[in-house]
């Protein structure tokens, strides 16, 4: 199994557990920070099961139906999972506004503090985890995981010093107004991911600095006279390029496909935790005006 399924795996168990604890303790409380926190992990077990179906079908080969493959689930998924974020943080916040509106006191603050502390301590544990899957593999579904579990780490936190504080003071009203800072954090940490997402969805190019270093790599060849038609996008953990290379008209076409063998593989090794598609397009001239109008196209 793939590092980044097995993280989905420990990111769904751990969600499981920490649903059946928060929202056992969250009845028995009505505390709506602590039930704002157990609805976001059911959430998460929902969003972690999506995301290990989703890298199992990405990572699926291509086929007659899908001939690039289907590394686009990744972008979908991960825009799905801010779209959820964004969902679960207008409950909270409705359900806060609620309360301010009908106020009502909280019950059993030792085991609403107790379970939040065991929250804290095992999604932190968690977060870790993630965050070396996600440098070590540079998934974006796993990036967006780690960051959305981030999130559940600082509101636990935030919850944990509201639950002491009420504690302390006894005022009842502390709690949902940190349900309603909460769910605009969680709103504020959801746009990303969905940006993210969404670009790649659409084939957004590479980012600026990639695209300058590609061009050096191919530059840096002397038999390349020119070049043009550059074309980038990245499809979950796989990039495509695609670029015109001009070459002397009396080159063969054996020495011309040599040199363009040689510029993907310093492509590759540029992009080298990412599955790197390139398609360089041999001319035996620069044709980049004569073709123009296709080029706006």
């Amino acid at each position: 199994m793939r590092l980044e399924k097995k993280a989905t795996v420990v990111s769904t168990s751990v969600a499981a557990l920490l649903v059946i604890l928060k929202m056992t303790v969250g009845i028995l409380s009505g505390s709506i920070a602590v039930l704002a926190s157990a609805i976001d992990s059911l959430l998460d077990l929902i969003v972690s099961l999506f995301n290990y179906f989703a890298l199992h079908n990405a990572e699926k080969n291509p086929d007659d139906n899908f001939h690039f493959g289907r590394s686009k689930i990744e972008p979908l998924a991960a825009v799905m999972e801010g779209t959820i974020i964004s969902i679960s943080a207008l409950f909270i916040l409705y359900g806060a506004i609620s309360k301010i509106v009908y106020p009502r006191d909280m019950s059993n603050m030792g085991e609403s503090i107790g379970v939040m502390i065991a929250s804290f301590v095992i999604t932190g544990f968690l977060v870790t985890f993630l965050n070396y899957v996600s440098k070590k593999t540079n998934n974006m579904v796993i990036r967006a995981d780690a960051l959305h579990y981030k999130t559940d780490l600082f509101s636990n936190g935030a919850i944990l010093f509201a639950l002491g504080a009420i504690s302390y003071t006894g005022e009842q009203l502390i709690d949902p107004i940190l349900g309603i800072g909460i769910a605009i954090y969680m709103i504020y940490s959801a746009i990303p991911i969905i940006k993210e997402g969404i670009l790649m969805l659409l084939d957004a190019a590479l980012p600026q600095e990639d695209i300058t270093k590609i061009k050096e790599i191919i530059e840096t060849e002397p038999i390349i006279q020119a070049h043009h038609y550059l074309q980038t996008r990245e499809s979950g953990s796989h990039i495509f390029i695609s670029v015109h290379a001009v070459f002397n008209v009396s080159i063969s076409l054996y020495d011309a496909h040599l040199i363009a063998d040689k510029v993907e593989a310093k492509i590759k090794e540029y992009f080298k935790d990412k599955k790197t598609h390139i398609l360089i397009h041999m001319d035996p001239y620069d044709d980049s005006e004569i073709n123009e109008d296709e080029e706006e196209w």
